[in-house]
């Protein structure tokens, strides 16, 4: 059977799976994200003149089509259709190629971020991550870090998120080095190495003997910059957290995961979404924008202030949602400016097209950090 990527187009719509199958060929197939389930997908079959849609769900921990028979990934599930019809209208003949993905690998290496397998070194897993592991390598004699990601539909979404990557470049972004695409399916994605780890941890291993209110603001500026700079190019990050920004070794907040977010949350059924940290709107409707982006921001400011404490602390999970539906809206922390804390709350306003712009709390803090340092 082919390779699997070949077959898996990701976020499309039905019109346009049904476009891609034409001209019409009987057991010409693909495989789609499902518009109207997020988190599950369709298997589109051209089938003698028109194309049949076909609902994957996962249940039990399995994806089925008829709950009879059951496979452990779309790559089983591929293969047991292409010998045996077994109640489809047709066996699965011929893959229709996803042209990204080969596209993409050729645009890498057009482009020159594509590196070479054999100067890649790699030494300790340094995190692991949700789609692979995250390790510290060694590129040509330069300290990197490396995400793997195993061979599964979520690579090509990856391949997708890399190129963008690409385009975007600015100092408080982690910075792509370059991708590794193998035969088998497997990705590298290869970044700057950020000597100080997350923020977030950054933030509870040294507290406020050792960090002071200019250290936390220039974060907070840093990581604003970042995100006025991707408002500004129309993209949305969709999960900012202080645990998503890392420090490098001179201090510099940068944020990460910004090229990847944007597959990784779309197929996110909203059970998997970090709660604590995403807009209602967002929770409710799926509907991401850099206002969202914003109230994230927000919850990032009041981790910083407080140090790497979890927010909304003492308040049960389940119950988070509907007190900040009905205007609930955490605390100044200790020693937090009131400037700093009033943009907080204007960032968790439950109207998205009332929050601040980045561009905007850009400005201000910029005055914030002015500010202070006339008083000393």
């Amino acid at each position: 059977m082919s390779d699997k990527r070949q077959w898996f187009h990701g976020k499309i719509t039905r019109d346009q799976a049904e476009r891609l199958l034409n001209p019409p060929e009987t057991g010409l197939f693909l495989v789609r994200e499902s518009t109207n389930f997020p988190g599950d997908y369709t298997l589109c079959v051209s089938c003698e003149g028109k194309v049949e849609h076909y609902r994957i769900i996962y249940a039990k921990g399995k994806l089925t089509i008829d709950e009879e028979g059951y496979f452990e990934n779309l790559m089983q599930l591929v293969e047991h259709y292409s010998k045996d019809a077994d109640g489809l209208c047709t066996r699965l003949i011929k893959p229709k190629v996803e042209e990204g993905t080969v596209a993409a690998q050729d645009e890498f290496s057009r482009s020159g971020w594509s590196l070479n397998r054999k100067d890649l070194k790699l030494d300790q897993v340094i995190g692991k991550g949700e789609f692979g592991d995250v390790m510290v390598g060694d590129y040509r004699g330069t300290k990197v870090a490396v995400k793997c990601i195993k061979n599964d539909a979520t690579a090509q979404a990856f391949i997708a998120e890399a190129s963008v990557m690409t385009q975007l470049r600015h100092d408080n972004l982690v910075q792509l080095l370059g991708v590794i695409v193998e035969e088998n399916g497997s990705l590298y994605i290869v970044t700057e190495f950020m000597a100080k780890g997350c923020l977030v941890d950054y933030l509870r291993s040294r507290g406020r003997t050792v960090i002071d209110g200019d250290a936390l603001l220039h974060f907070a500026l840093n990581v604003c910059e970042a995100m006025a700079y991707l408002e500004a190019n129309n993209f949305v990050h969709r999960d900012l957290a202080a645990r998503n920004v890392l420090v490098s070794d001179d201090s510099i907040a940068k944020v990460s995961d910004f090229g990847l977010t944007k597959e990784a949350s779309s197929t996110q059924d909203a059970a998997k979404l970090p709660v604590k940290w995403t807009s209602p709107e967002a929770l409710r409707e799926k509907r991401f924008s850099t206002k969202s982006d914003v109230w994230s921001y927000g919850i990032l400011l009041w981790e910083l202030y407080s140090f790497g404490r979890v927010p909304y602390p003492k308040i049960p999970l389940k119950e988070v949602v509907p007190r900040v539906e009905n205007g609930y809206k955490m605390g100044c922390p200790d020693g937090c400016p009131d400037v700093v804390y009033n943009l907080m709350t204007e960032c968790w306003n439950l109207d998205p097209g009332v929050r601040p712009s980045f561009h905007k709390l850009k400005e201000r803090l910029q005055d914030i950090s002015q500010g202070i340092g006339k008083r000393h």
